[in-house]
Parts: structure tokens; C-alpha cells; sequence
């Protein structure tokens, strides 16, 4: 059979995401410090948009507002956007559903863009994402000779605390160029911790041949950085980092000798709570055994901890709850709602008629700008709207607490708002909500059920806050074990295996029984 070139049609479906509703989707899943900097970029690349200051901010038809209407209409219309207030004798309002976001259907655009301003062939800009790739920088140690400078120079240690602290500790100090070389090795194989990750050994081995270093240089080195600041950083182990801490205490620090005799002997039973072993073997008396371990305990066993700078990230809430006379007020963040428009004096530049390069990137930016804020718009409608039924379903939290938590999917979201389950999830990633009991992402607030023995159901969230508090008024003689909180939870009508709660009991982050035993 020849094959030959030919022309034909054919028939087919296919799904496209328009721009349009790729940005609005984008913006649906920003948090609040990542939509502040999204509008930034906007306002900074796009000279349509511009920034209302308060005077006048109620005079634009294109800023993003949750206000107040003034009418009694536009009241009763607007009254699913912010504040939202549900009270007990009032129902919440209904949902509209919003098809673009959900998925459902694709608007044109031009149902959104004034054709006495804009044309419908205006070009579509269809990127809309930068990707930034961060390198990474190595340490390297080369001879002074090659560098033309010392180790420490020529060392990068900015971005790590622990190696930046004890680098200008070892500055002060004059040392050779084969011990600062060491110095610097055992320096850069710190973890977060402040624990060594190599072996003296290892340091040897990476020393060139010429130097003909010896094990006991690398010690002595190595001895002289655990006694820097702060004290017992780069140990080996826990076991030598408490004994360099305790040797360092004072001569008549009490219970001091006994201390060292326990870490170096005993730490494995120690770590095991053995506390009944400790005392026969050591010959310590349950009284001064609790001393000796008193002692222990005021060390720090991971010193490169407290040096820790990591970059601290705070939360800026999406969502405010507060209640005003008996009713729960559901509020934007002003930041999430920024008051932006169109400029409406390089808008009016724009001639329908006109097909120059100037006119035509006007009316790019024009229609880029509508759309953006359109896009904000639709994210603040939709996250209010979430967060309002999820303040309906879970009033019982707010009043009372963790335990009186229901059980909530998204699924019972969606079904309340009238949208896709995959967009409740990008609505409620990293979306915070600032209520009376503290600052919670959304997702707290949607937990699986347990059933229980009278055919309800409760809550894993509210189950997790009564093993938590069983757990706080235990005797610490005798702690719970998961077989005796599977009994207790069972007495409340709810049943529970013993396996579901040592998974609840871990994701408090909760030991278990035997390592919270104490001595009174």
C-alpha cells in the first residue's frame, strides 16, 4: 500500500484549560504572603493596574473590596463575601456556584471584556510562571600556597549558624595551618545538631600526603573544638557530649562524680527509663537517684541546636473568626483583598481603531489586568465561602475545643459549596484561619470519623485531644499504656484498636508508656 500525503478531517474532544482559568487556579492555592508578593509583581510589570489609596477606594468599580454594600439589596446580594455571621437563629446564606474555578465549564472571555474597549483578537499571553533554580555552593580546602590565603578565607560558611559560630571562635585563636585545616574539616561535618557526621580517621585521610599528620593532632584538635562555645558541640555521641558538659561543671557541683559514673555506664539503661537497674547497680538510693538524674537532664545533649538561625516563616492568616453577640464573624484579611484597579487614565489612552505597537501592548495589559483582578476576586469569593462552612460545621470547636471536633471531608464541603473536591483542596492548602483558640490551617479542620459503640461517630482530631489529656493526668509512677487508653476511650462508648492509638499517640508526638515513666 503507497503511502502519499493527503488532507483530511477529523473529529474529536479535547480538554483545554483557557489562561484565564489557569491564573485563577494558580491563585487559588497562594498563600497569603505569596498572593502579597503575586500583586506586587502584577503592579510592578503591568502599568494597566494601579494601587487605591483609602480616598478613593469606594470610588472604583474595579478595586478588590470585601466591603459593606450601602443599599439593603446589594446587602442581602453580597451577603456570602465578608463578614459573614451565623448565628442561632440565623441560617447561612446559599451558594453560588462558580463553574470557571470549579472546572466545570470555561467562560469566554470576551462575556468579560467590554468590546467598545477592547477587541476579541487581542493576543493571550499564556505564561504564566517563572521557575528560579537555586545553586549550591560547595566548601573547598585548598593549600595556602595555591589560594594565596587561609582555610578560613577561603571557607563558606555563610547560611550555617553552627559552622559560622565556631569558625569565629577559631579565628581568635592562633593556630597552625595543618590544625586550622582540621579545625575547618571537623567544623564543616557538623549537622544541625552540633554532632560529628565523620570519624577522626576520615579527617586524617582527607589531609594531603605532604603533611604527614597523626591521629593524636586530629584529637587534640578535635578536643579543642568540643570545649569551644557551646560546650560539647562536635561529640561523637550523646554519651561523650554530656560527659564533656559535666566534666566542665564546677568542682563542687553536687552529685557531679555520680552523674559521670551514670552516663558513661549506664546511658543505655538510662535511655530505657531502667530506673530500678540504675539504683541497684550504682548503688544510689531512689532519692539521690533522682538527683543524679536532675543533673543529667539540665544538659543539652544536642548543643548546635541553640545556634540554629534557620529562617523563621510566619504565618499570615487568610481568614479572621471572631464573635460579636452570640454569632460567628467570618472575615477576609485585608491583605488577601487588596484595593486595585485599572488605570483609568492609560485605559482612556487606548484608540479601538488604532493597530500601532503602543495601542496594541496597552490593550494587552488592559486585558491582562482585568483578568488578574477578576481572578482575585474569584479566590476571595471562593476561600470565604469555604471558610464559612467550615465555621458552620465545626461551631462545636470554636465553643468548646479539640474534643468537641466533627468529622469533616471534603467531600462535605464540596457538597455545601457547590464545587469540585480538588478545588476545596486548593482552597484550603495553606490557607490559615485566626480564630480565639489559636491559628489553624484550614485542613485541621477536616479529620476522619470513628465509629462508636451507640452507632455515632467522633472525630480522630477529638480523639487525639483525649489520649493527649489522659495522657497529661496519668500517674508518671505508672503511665498509661495504648492497651489502657483503648480501654478508657472504649468506657466513653468508642472503640478503638490499640494500634489506632499508637498512630495517634505518635502524631502527637507522644512517647510510649515505657519512656514516660518518671521518678516522683
Amino acid at each position: 500500500m503507497a503511502l502519499k500525503p493527503a488532507l483530511t478531517l477529523k473529529m474529536g474532544q479535547q480538554l483545554r484549560m483557557t489562561p484565564q482559568l489557569q491564573q485563577a487556579i494558580r491563585l487559588l492555592q497562594l498563600s497569603t504572603a505569596e498572593l502579597e508578593l503575586e500583586i506586587q509583581q502584577a503592579l510592578e510589570t503591568n502599568p494597566m493596574l494601579e494601587e487605591l489609596g483609602l480616598e478613593d477606594a469606594n470610588n472604583s468599580d474595579e478595586q478588590i473590596t470585601l466591603d459593606s454594600p450601602q443599599t439593603e439589596q446589594e446587602k442581602a446580594d453580597e451577603e456570602s463575601r465578608t463578614p459573614v455571621e451565623y448565628g442561632v437563629d440565623r441560617e447561612p446564606p446559599t451558594s453560588v456556584p462558580d463553574p470557571e474555578i470549579d472546572g466545570e465549564a470555561i467562560l469566554d472571555s470576551s462575556e468579560r471584556i467590554k468590546e467598545s474597549t477592547i477587541s476579541e483578537d487581542l493576543p493571550v499571553d499564556s505564561v504564566w510562571e517563572d521557575v528560579f533554580d537555586d545553586g549550591i555552593q560547595s566548601t573547598n580546602f585548598r593549600n595556602d600556597n595555591e589560594s594565596g590565603g587561609s582555610f578560613l578565607e577561603n571557607s563558606d560558611s555563610v547560611g550555617n549558624s553552627i559552622q559560622s559560630h565556631l569558625l569565629d571562635q577559631i579565628n581568635l585563636l592562633r593556630l597552625s595551618d595543618t590544625d586550622e585545616f582540621i579545625a575547618v574539616t571537623i567544623i564543616d561535618a557538623l549537622d544541625r545538631n552540633g554532632t560529628l557526621t565523620i570519624t577522626t580517621e576520615d579527617v586524617l585521610d582527607s589531609a594531603p600526603t605532604e603533611w604527614k599528620l597523626e591521629l593524636d593532632e586530629v584529637e587534640a584538635v578535635l578536643t579543642l573544638i568540643q570545649h569551644l562555645d557551646p560546650i560539647g558541640i562536635a561529640s561523637r555521641n550523646i554519651q561523650e557530649c554530656l560527659t564533656i558538659q559535666l566534666r566542665s561543671l564546677p568542682p563542687d557541683t553536687p552529685w557531679k562524680e555520680q552523674a559521670i559514673n551514670l552516663v558513661r555506664h549506664y546511658i543505655s539503661h538510662l535511655a530505657n527509663r531502667d530506673y530500678g537497674m540504675i539504683g541497684r547497680k550504682a548503688r544510689l538510693k531512689e532519692s539521690d537517684l533522682r538527683e543524679v538524674i536532675a543533673l543529667i537532664v539540665s544538659l543539652n545533649p544536642r548543643p548546635g541546636s541553640d545556634i540554629d538561625d534557620s529562617k523563621i516563616e510566619y504565618i499570615e492568616p487568610d481568614i479572621f473568626v471572631s464573635k460579636k453577640n452570640d454569632r460567628w464573624s467570618v472575615e477576609l484579611n485585608p491583605k488577601s483583598a487588596p484595593r486595585i484597579r485599572v488605570n483609568p487614565e492609560y485605559a482612556s489612552l487606548i484608540s479601538p481603531k488604532m493597530k500601532s505597537s503602543d495601542n496594541t501592548y496597552l490593550k494587552n495589559n488592559l486585558q491582562d489586568a482585568r483578568w488578574f483582578i477578576n481572578s482575585l476576586q474569584q479566590r476571595n469569593d471562593t476561600l470565604l465561602r469555604v471558610a464559612s462552612k467550615i465555621v458552620e460545621f465545626q461551631r462545636g470547636f470554636l465553643e468548646h475545643g479539640e474534643q468537641a471536633m466533627k468529622p469533616l471531608v471534603l467531600h462535605d464541603i464540596a457538597n455545601a459549596v457547590d464545587l469540585h473536591e480538588s478545588t476545596i483542596s486548593r482552597v484550603t492548602t495553606q490557607k490559615y484561619m485566626h480564630t480565639p483558640a489559636g491559628v489553624f490551617e484550614l485542613k485541621y479542620f477536616f479529620s476522619s470519623h470513628v465509629s462508636t459503640h451507640t452507632g455515632g461517630e467522633v472525630s480522630s482530631t477529638a480523639i487525639r485531644a483525649i489520649i493527649k489529656k489522659l495522657i497529661s493526668e496519668e500517674n508518671p509512677k505508672k503511665p498509661l499504656s495504648d492497651n489502657k487508653i483503648s480501654g478508657l476511650l472504649a468506657n466513653q462508648d468508642i472503640k478503638v484498636a490499640r494500634r489506632t492509638i499508637a498512630k495517634y499517640r505518635e502524631s502527637l508526638l507522644i512517647p510510649p508508656s515505657n519512656e514516660r515513666k518518671q521518678l516522683m
